[in-house]
């Protein structure tokens, strides 16, 4: 298993691209925006060892290539990947974030749509506002908020896994 530098994945798609059999990880609303020709969408949050079996079978004797938005959700489903006991897969190394600030080109969809990451850093930001407003003008217990939040980012930074970026996923808007 590999981290391919959009460069180089750009060049083995160029040169064969039937040898390389592409899955994003994203959300679907994420897909539709942008995403790379005949990639398969296999969202991370649904992404079990059932999946990567289907997409080994999908892709038969084809290199497979986890590609997200900046490289996280890939290396989630290379982990998977591995569980299901499969070896022979790649990432696109910073995701499309690095493909697209190399100047490749992506097939386009409807309008831009909000990133994961962009949609938990509103919401956590949001609560803490909130939750401190409550905590100083309502009653001092609203500050239990602000804490929940910065507790849950600690853990997220350290796990490197976000439960509000899970339960986003999730959201009607993102599918």
């Amino acid at each position: 298993m590999a981290s391919l530098a959009p460069s180089v994945l750009n060049s083995h798609l160029l040169e064969n691209s039937s040898q390389i059999y592409l899955v994003d990880v994203r959300t679907p609303a994420e897909h539709r925006a942008k995403h790379l020709p005949n990639s398969d969408l296999r969202p991370v949050d649904r992404f079990n060892e059932k999946e990567a079996k289907a997409v080994k079978a999908a892709a038969g004797d084809r290199k497979v290539c986890f590609i997200c938005q900046s490289g996280k959700r890939s290396k989630l489903s290379l982990n998977v990947w591995k569980k299901a006991g499969f070896s022979d897969a790649d990432e696109l190394d910073g995701g499309l974030n690095a493909w697209e600030a190399e100047g490749l080109s992506l097939e386009k969809g409807q309008g831009e749509v909000m990133s994961i990451e962009r949609q938990v850093r509103i919401a956590a930001g949001s609560l803490v506002f909130i939750g401190t407003l409550l905590g100083v003008f309502v009653s001092p217990w609203f500050l239990i908020i602000p804490g929940f939040i910065g507790a849950g980012l600690t853990f997220a930074g350290i796990t490197d896994t976000c439960g509000m970026g899970m339960m986003l996923a999730k959201m009607p808007w993102n599918n």
